[in-house]
């Protein structure tokens, strides 16, 4: 198993699911799931936004500057869970950083 990244994410970081990872659309609930081997992780709508945007296309600043537009939000506090959230899925290994 990895350690966690200690160190903050930097904002040209381009996270995208890891292979071993699929977000889908739960067709009874309505809600995003992110399945992994075994297991599943029910996301609220803001998580499910953020992932939409983990294609490894854009960077960590452009999401969180497309979400602040999206959720009508304070850039800080967007920018705040953003990092959070990425950064416990890396570690957890269901998102990966595209060089």
């Amino acid at each position: 198993m990895t350690e966690p990244l200690s160190t903050p994410l930097s904002l040209e970081l381009k996270p995208k699911l890891a292979p071993k990872t699929k977000l889908r659309l739960d067709q009874k609930t309505g809600k995003y799931i992110l399945l992994y081997p075994e297991k599943g992780l029910l996301l609220n709508p803001t998580g499910a936004a953020i992932l939409k945007l983990c294609t490894g296309e854009q960077s960590l600043a452009a999401i969180i500057a497309a979400l602040t537009v999206e959720f009508q939000s304070d850039s800080a506090k967007v920018s705040a869970e953003v990092l959070a959230f990425v950064q416990g899925l890396l570690d957890r290994g269901l998102l990966q950083a595209v060089p």
